[in-house]
């Protein structure tokens, strides 16, 4: 629905070995996590493995496993979630992908079925290292 502001422009970290971005919500109405069936993050044309990706939402991290039953976390419109993924990425530029696919569970469009959305976004930016702080 609002493909190209998936990926927020700036907000590509790198640390240990993972990647991660910012993501918004391409629909309209706020969602709950089981709502959100997968995801796929590449950079530079190399894959994240699946059982490498969290989704960080509301101050937590979950797998996609995690949420396919949970209806007590919500993603708003207004707040951006974390997707990171195990691909390494030196300093400079990069292409990012992030693949989101969604069920929209009040459209009903069978018997047994809602609207299932696959929505994608490439932006090119510059990783940030993230430094651990020390204390």
């Amino acid at each position: 629905m609002i493909p190209d502001r998936i990926i927020e422009q700036g907000t590509l970290r790198a640390h240990d070995g993972r990647v991660s971005v910012e993501v918004r919500l391409p629909w309209y109405r706020a969602l709950p996590a089981s709502c959100i069936s997968g995801a796929k993050l590449t950079v530079d044309g190399v894959e994240a493995p699946a059982d490498s990706l969290r989704w960080g939402m509301n101050g937590e991290e979950f797998t996609f496993a995690d949420m396919g039953t949970d209806t007590e976390q919500w993603w708003f419109p207004t707040d951006s979630a974390v997707l990171s993924g195990e691909i390494g990425a030196d300093a400079g530029e990069h292409e990012v992908r992030v693949d989101l696919e969604l069920y929209i569970p009040y459209i009903i469009i069978d018997d047994d079925q809602v609207l299932h959305i696959e929505e994608h976004d490439t932006k090119t930016m510059i990783v940030r290292q993230v430094e651990e702080v020390r204390a």
